[in-house]
């Protein structure tokens, strides 16, 4: 691990340090109050005209936020609902990062916002209206993570980890150029694992924080382009910047689990999503599909036996622990399409041999999506178009998702399907 560099490229403030949480009103209490974030204004007429800057989920996916041109909206997705909003004079933020469903968010401004740059953090307490903490920083601010311990900063070349109750700096991680904000973090209490891209092109570094464990893992040939981890920091899922295939694999000793293929041709991945059960992977991309995949990694029981994983072999289970992450082997798992010619693939080259989607959802091609699991076999779909969908998928048979859902939440009639 990097110890932290006695000159920091980043200054801390703090207003009382911090307060504990309350929690989000997703009845509305809050709804329709606007925030003292210095100027503020009532909420907009129907000739306002706001942009959508940014659309992020919370930590358990359950709500998201919307940065917009005039400030931020937060968002339940089941049922869908607008919790409340704040609209500012000074101009919008680009990052909107919820803490699950507390109070405390952490804020980034826009380029065109006129009070917070986008090379300042504000922690905002929205139950006490107030920012109780600032991070600011000689360049812009490309991502920031939250834990209920920790506080991550991502700017262009290093990642800064805060503690939370303090604010004070803990680790810096140096990085290759990562515009994209690549930077992501597990959320069990009892494990404390970061993935971010490496020092070299296509490496994944694994900081097992708890364990005082750092794991370099070759994931691609190619720039590392969206990575994702599970709740508990064992599986780490990723895609390159030709975004044809989806790699998962183990965070410990760093071994491919599996790899399925989004498709033949080059594209920008999106989003990429595990499922709570870790069963199913869910892929956003600029080609206007989401695709769904039947992962063969499945949660077993502390009485498993061992055995050692090979490269060839089928893909394997693993044990949902905080120190300890167990392949099996798993003849029958999995349930993803293959190429009719996979009998020939060590003749053939790797693409005949891949596996393909089990359920696909079409969006439109000119906007960004973000996809997650909800309930029951369903995904939730976001749109920087301001589209929410929620769509069903037959976890037996794949093929086309059912639409069952669908909301234009910018508009004032969102509400309306």
């Amino acid at each position: 691990m990097t110890v932290p560099s006695s000159t920091m490229s980043s200054s801390v403030s703090t207003s009382r340090g911090m307060l504990p949480s309350a929690r989000l009103d997703a009845h509305g209490s809050n709804s329709g109050t606007p925030g003292s974030f210095g100027q503020s204004v009532p909420e907009f007429n129907d000739t306002d005209e706001t942009g959508l800057l940014s659309v992020s989920w919370n930590q358990d996916h359950g709500c998201f936020a919307a940065g917009t041109t005039h400030g931020f909206r937060i968002y339940s997705c089941d049922p869908f609902k607008e919790i409340f909003r704040r609209d500012l004079k000074s101009g919008g933020f680009g990052i909107v990062e919820m803490l699950f469903r507390s109070n405390i968010l952490a804020l980034v401004g826009a380029g065109t916002n006129s009070q917070y740059p986008p090379s300042k953090v504000i922690i905002w307490d929205d139950y006490e209206r107030r920012c109780i903490g600032e991070f600011s920083f000689r360049s812009d601010v490309r991502a920031v993570k939250l834990r209920r311990d920790r506080i991550v900063v991502v700017v262009e070349h290093k990642i800064y980890v805060y503690n939370f109750t303090d604010l004070k700096l803990l680790q810096q991680i140096e990085t290759l150029a990562n515009p994209r904000g690549l930077c992501c973090l597990s959320h069990h209490s009892n494990t404390f694992v970061l993935a971010c891209p490496g020092l070299q092109r296509g490496l994944v570094r694994i900081e097992h924080f708890g364990l005082n464990m750092t794991k370099l893992i070759k994931a691609h040939d190619s720039h590392v382009a969206c990575l994702t981890l599970t709740m508990d920091g064992l599986l780490l899922a990723s895609a390159s910047t030709k975004g044809t295939l989806i790699r998962i694999f183990n965070t410990m000793d760093g071994t491919r689990l599996q790899e399925v293929r989004r498709g033949s041709d080059n594209a920008e991945i999106y989003s990429i999503a595990l499922s709570p059960n870790v069963q199913w992977l869910a892929v956003s991309s600029e080609k206007g599909t989401v695709h769904i995949f039947n992962l063969r990694v499945r949660v077993v029981g502390e009485d498993s036996s061992n055995h050692s994983i090979t490269a060839q072999g089928p893909a394997p289970f693993y044990r949902n622990s905080s120190n300890s992450l167990d392949a099996l082997i798993s003849p029958n798992a999995g349930a993803n399409p293959g190429s009719s010619l996979s009998f020939m693939k060590g003749f053939l080259p790797k693409y005949f041999s891949s596996e393909w989607s089990f359920a696909q959802f079409r969006v439109p091609e000119d906007t960004q999506f973000i996809a997650t699991f909800g309930s029951q076999n369903t995904v939730i779909i976001v749109g920087m178009d301001g589209s929410f969908y929620r769509c069903s998928f037959d976890h037996l048979n794949g093929g086309e998702m059912l639409q069952q859902e669908y909301h234009s939440f910018l508009k004032k009639g969102h509400l309306e399907s």
